[in-house]
């Protein structure tokens, strides 16, 4: 499964989540930034790449909507409501991203 983290720079929440979850065999992970001065810029090309989208917050929803809505009308998207204050690799932000997105993976699994 292809997991895309988003928020808003990519410096510290976005790719906090990719290298927890790159170290699992069972996903390819990536990261990306919704803003102008992102680390590395969300585009068309990731977007088709992920199964699943994990957004920080509803702000970054609503952000790939409005740009990229045709790819996005077809792409499950799921909001984290983690908000921008924690810096890469904060212990509180490990376990906030660790909880939620474990528990939507293991809900995935057992659905399939």
């Amino acid at each position: 499964m292809k997991l895309l983290f988003i928020c808003s720079r990519n410096k510290w929440r976005s790719r906090t989540a990719e290298d927890i979850f790159k170290t699992s065999k069972n996903y390819d992970v990536r990261s990306a930034g919704t803003a102008e001065s992102a680390r590395i810029k969300v585009n068309e090309k990731l977007l088709n790449w992920a199964d699943v989208i994990f957004v920080m917050e509803r702000k970054h929803k609503q952000r790939l909507m409005e740009k990229f809505h045709s790819i996005m009308s077809t792409k499950e998207i799921k909001v984290l409501d983690i908000p921008d204050e924690y810096q890469y690799m904060d212990k509180k932000l490990v376990e906030l991203l660790t909880g939620s997105v474990s528990t939507y993976l293991d809900k995935s699994k057992s659905n399939n």
